[in-house]
């Protein structure tokens, strides 16, 4: 366990503001600082930076904590690597004792070793000739990459065999869970022995902007399938959270970032001279890969495929990357079926022209709808009508919106007014549906009902409000806690009646206990980032309520005592004699 005076000095060196603000703009608002939330798309800030608790909260997705709470979310931590990343950014020596850090799981950095092991690996079999002639053959030969391009990107191969890595692995030292933990190697239900997870196929290492190998991508050279094979989610590596060769494109971003499908369109840009492309990794993009992409660059020049997933793929992109502000570009090659072949057939100059041609999402969409009905004939064009009037009502700007009507009142020959009224017709609808379902949403949410961090909160409705009273009380005033300690507050673990709030209640008291000196930052140690949030929310409640005197503490915990008593009554009670004494009662009645 990382010593608490260690905690505290880097919670004490970290400038909470500073940290988040290198993440998202903040801006003043009284004491505290507010901005859009990173952890979800909104338009409206509901994210609050509390500088006097060092805390933040956001009142929409519920996320919220401390300074390693925040870069356990923001970088995919757990609480060992935040803290690490905070000591580091902080200039602070953690001293490590391995016989803890053994308990403690695999950490990042041992994910790093691993996966850096493992690179050298795969390009040492890549080069023997004996080995990796074809994947040799397939990168020089087939794709025409340099040598240069093949080192740089650190392009490797894995055998043709079931056991190469494994026993290669282990000879260095790796044990058996931490290649599987790492998704290395695989198990066999049949024989309980490992086997490589990479087989016969030519390896991208993935590569973090710092410069750690984090992941790998495996292509086969012919047809079979799958085609490809990604590193599924480890301790140092979340798919969602990273993009293929954003360590190079990073410092030639400025002007705009080319996201791309695969790796090897990336790597042939990169060859090229375009050495500002990107590409997701196996999945569409997310909102995490989008709000990453902000912090390098303003516009996302999109090249996808044009086949119907390609399409759906850029659809789905464009959305992400407007709601989080970006000018998005899209990129039709035509005559060629990706950028890797349009280059080899056209030249880079002819890419380098064709990328000043990139269409704007709305011209990119309206094209589409346009090749979809012959606006010629009147039922058509009715069609294609509604379908551009349902693309402008996606824009949240009136300015825009305007813009945009003059162009589709260009194109489809009808009044702007019309095409306008349209368009408003479709928004209030929206607006009536979203707020339906934000009315359902807090029905269910004062019920609980979905409530992932305490599931039994929607059993316990009456006990769990009064448990996160309780816990938001002693999350905040010393005195509280101390009197719980001291035994002056009849208060125990098994006054709780969920799970969650017994589990809360023995963390802050662990943590008072150790020093009675309580360091919030602590609590990190024992829950993740969503249950961090919640403990946040329950102090932000209390906060905002001006009655939190001893009287309410004390009426709280008698409720709560009154709560235990009645779950502890309905789960000993006997269900059978209640239930016998209800049906002589109605025999009785019958006679």
């Amino acid at each position: 366990m990382i010593p608490r005076e260690i905690i505290e000095e880097i919670i004490n060196r970290t400038d909470i503001s500073d940290l988040i603000g290198s993440y998202v703009t903040l801006k003043r608002a009284g004491s505290n600082m507010n901005g859009l939330c990173p952890f979800h798309s909104e338009k409206t800030p509901s994210f609050t930076v509390f500088t006097r608790s060092n805390s933040f909260y956001c009142f929409g997705c519920g996320a919220g904590g401390d300074a390693i709470t925040f870069a356990m979310r923001a970088e995919n931590l757990d609480y060992p690597s935040a803290v690490e990343f905070l000591a580091n950014r902080a200039g602070i020596t953690i001293p490590q004792d391995k016989n803890e850090l053994a308990n403690m799981g695999m950490s990042r950095k041992r994910v790093y070793e691993m996966n850096l092991a493992a690179a050298k690996f795969f390009r040492d079999n890549l080069f023997d000739k004996n080995v990796g002639g074809d994947a040799l053959n397939y990168f020089v030969g087939q794709r025409k990459l340099s040598m240069a391009t093949v080192k740089r990107f650190g392009l490797g191969y894995a055998p043709n065999n079931f056991w190469a890595l494994t026993n290669h692995m282990r000879s260095l030292g790796f044990t058996e869970q931490e290649l599987i933990d790492g998704f290395l190697c695989g198990r066999s239900q049949k024989s309980g022995k490992l086997y490589d997870y990479f087989r016969n196929r030519v390896i991208f290492p993935i590569i973090d902007v710092t410069g750690n190998i984090i992941a790998f991508g495996g292509r086969v050279m012919d047809d079979s399938k799958p085609k490809y094979l990604n590193t599924s989610d480890t301790p140092g590596f979340k798919k969602s959270k990273n993009l293929f060769a954003l360590n190079y494109a990073k410092n030639h971003c400025s002007e705009q970032i080319i996201l791309c499908e695969g790796y090897m369109d990336v790597i042939a840009l990169h060859a090229t001279g375009f050495e500002n492309a990107v590409a997701t990794l196996g999945t569409a993009l997310t909102q995490e890969q989008a709000r990453m992409l902000t912090k390098y660059t303003k516009k996302v020049v999109l090249l996808y495929d044009s086949d119907e997933a390609g399409q759906r793929a850029t659809d789905r992109a464009i959305k992400i990357l407007a709601e989080v502000g970006m000018d998005v570009r899209i990129l039709k090659l035509n005559g060629a079926k990706d950028p890797d072949e349009y280059i080899k057939k056209f030249g880079a100059d002819r890419f380098r022209a064709l990328l000043g041609e990139s269409r704007t999402g709305f011209d990119f969409k309206v094209a589409r709808v346009l090749s979809t009905f012959d606006v010629q004939i009147p039922e058509e064009k009715i069609k294609a009508s509604n379908a551009i009037c349902e693309i402008i009502a996606d824009s949240s700007s009136s300015v825009e919106r305007e813009v945009l009507l003059a162009k589709a009142s260009e194109i489809l020959k009808l009044p702007f007014e019309v095409l306008k009224n349209n368009v408003e017709l479709i928004i209030k609808k929206r607006l009536k549906e979203q707020r339906s379902n934000e009315s359902r949403q807090a029905q269910m949410s004062i019920k609980n009902i979905g409530d992932r961090v305490n599931p039994e909160a929607v059993k316990y409705v009456g006990a769990n409000a009064l448990e996160e009273s309780i816990l938001g009380l002693l999350l905040i005033y010393d005195e509280y806690r101390a009197g719980v300690s001291r035994g002056q507050i009849a208060l125990s673990e098994d006054d709780f009646v969920t799970a969650f709030g017994k589990k809360v209640f023995s963390a802050i008291m662990e943590v008072y206990n150790a020093s009675e000196e309580f360091l919030p930052a602590m609590l990190g140690q024992y829950f993740t980032a969503d249950e961090m949030g919640r403990l946040e929310k329950m102090r932000q409640n209390r906060l905002a309520l001006t009655e939190n005197g001893r009287d309410v503490l004390d009426a709280s915990i008698s409720a709560l005592k009154a709560e235990r008593e009645k779950k502890a009554s309905n789960e000993g009670g006997d269900k059978f004699a209640v239930l016998r004494a209800k049906q002589e009662k109605l025999k009785n009645q019958r006679k």
